[in-house]
């Protein structure tokens, strides 16, 4: 077993683990970055479309091109990369981290680390997640791995589809399938509102004719070899409407029922997880339960936009990089969701550094008001032209908002949504 040493180790090279390993290297910082795939930049590879890049690149780029500038930026870096890396143990009880890979190319490594920042992104729910009854016949796909058939294997799942969940992967599958020359009849939500983001329901269906079901289940899969229709039932107060359900026949089934960060090493490493997001509980400084292991981007919690992960994953290379240099935050407070939010990352704030926070609105409105109380004072409101539960919002708290409030040694910032 060949033994490796870094100050910094990064588990995963999508949009997150690229940013974070970027802004390590900045700061005469040791650094690997190792991703299991072949290649670099994860999902990022098979996403064709465009819509990437505004936020990080300041122009649009198609998800292949983000991944490209990526990782231009980490091959002119000090990093080392090992890619067909699989990292199957993480010790991280002690100073120092250690990280049992098994790769191909490189045989077993044991990656020895001051700091570990967790970055493997997220993965997609399949039939058994949502418990669709029926045969179990060939023809049903996650919309991800749809996606990577048509655009990186060259192969077209179906010619009659039907997508289950307006979650953005299947919008985007939607359009892509029809481009193929496939029939799109329809797409099935069970929510009263579009998973996805508004952007991709009117470009993705409405520009193409595709019928939106919302309040709508599929309740059963029929086939023997291949799938050959689906039966739709309809919810009337959340209850199935079996007299008014309606079949329709396709061959393919497409899922696109939501995501789910990759934790299963983080729970090994003994990481505290947020039963809301399924993603790590970490401090303001990304920082997990366990001291020097960071968590940042999908397998934190699962972002609308590459960009937003980006830049998650700069501010946790910079944080990893404080850790090292033993700079830390003099106090933190704790950050809990109010009012018609869901959650909120960080879960603490650095009063003397503040920074952005992430979170999800559990309703939908139009002219909401985004309102910041310190021990039930209110010290901040923000006006948000639109709010719904797909998309994930943001807020900045800056250093003269924080100068006015009155901190207590155990005072609760919440944040609410009216």
């Amino acid at each position: 077993m060949k033994e490796l040493h870094y100050d910094v180790l990064i588990i995963g090279a999508g949009a997150g683990g690229l940013a974070a390993a970027v802004e390590v290297s900045k700061h005469d910082t040791s650094c690997a970055l190792v991703e299991r795939e072949s290649h670099l930049g994860g999902i990022l590879v098979q996403c064709i479309h465009n819509g990437f890049g505004l936020e990080e690149f300041k122009e649009e780029l198609t998800g292949p091109e983000f991944a490209d500038r990526q990782v231009q930026q980490v091959l002119a870096s000090n990093v080392d990369v090992y890619t067909d890396t699989t990292v199957t143990q993480l010790d991280a009880d002690g100073d120092l981290k250690e990280a049992y890979c098994f790769s191909p190319a490189y045989g077993v490594l044991k990656i020895t680390a001051h700091a570990v920042i967790l970055a493997m992104g997220c993965r997609e729910r399949n039939r058994g997640n949502i418990r669709t009854p029926g045969t179990r016949p060939a023809g049903v796909y996650t919309a991800g791995l749809a996606q990577r058939l048509v655009n990186i294997e060259g192969y077209i799942p179906g010619k009659d589809v039907v997508i289950v969940g307006s979650g953005d992967i299947g919008l985007i599958m939607a359009r892509r399938m029809t481009w193929v020359g496939a029939k799109v009849h329809a797409v099935i939500e069970i929510q009263p509102y579009p998973s996805g983001l508004t952007r991709n329901i009117v470009q993705c269906l409405n520009d193409f004719d595709i019928p939106l079901y919302l309040s709508h289940v599929v309740s059963r899969i029929e086939g023997k070899d291949r799938i050959e229709k689906v039966r739709v039932c309809p919810l009337a107060n959340g209850i199935p409407d079996e007299d008014n359900s309606f079949d329709i026949p396709c061959d393919t089934l497409l899922l696109s029922v939501g995501l789910v960060p990759e934790n299963e090493l983080s729970k090994e490493a003994g990481v505290q997880i947020n039963p809301q997001t399924n993603g790590a509980l970490v401090d303001a400084t990304m920082m997990t339960s366990v001291d020097g292991v960071f968590s940042c981007g999908n397998v934190l919690h699962v972002h609308d936009l590459a960009d937003w992960v980006a830049e998650e994953a700069r501010r946790t290379g910079r944080y990893a990089v404080a850790y090292l240099r033993d700079e830390r935050p003099k106090r933190q407070i704790r950050i809990k969701a109010g009012a018609n939010v869901r959650y909120i990352n960080p879960t603490m704030l650095d009063p003397d550094n503040p920074d952005k926070l992430y979170f999800r609105s559990l309703i939908v409105k139009n002219q909401a008001k985004l309102h910041l109380k310190l021990d039930h004072n209110p010290v901040k409101e923000v006006k948000i032209s639109h709010v719904q539960p797909s998309e994930m919002l943001h807020v900045k708290v800056k250093p003269k908002d924080v100068a006015s409030w009155n901190i207590m040694k155990d005072s609760v910032l919440e944040v609410s949504v009216e």
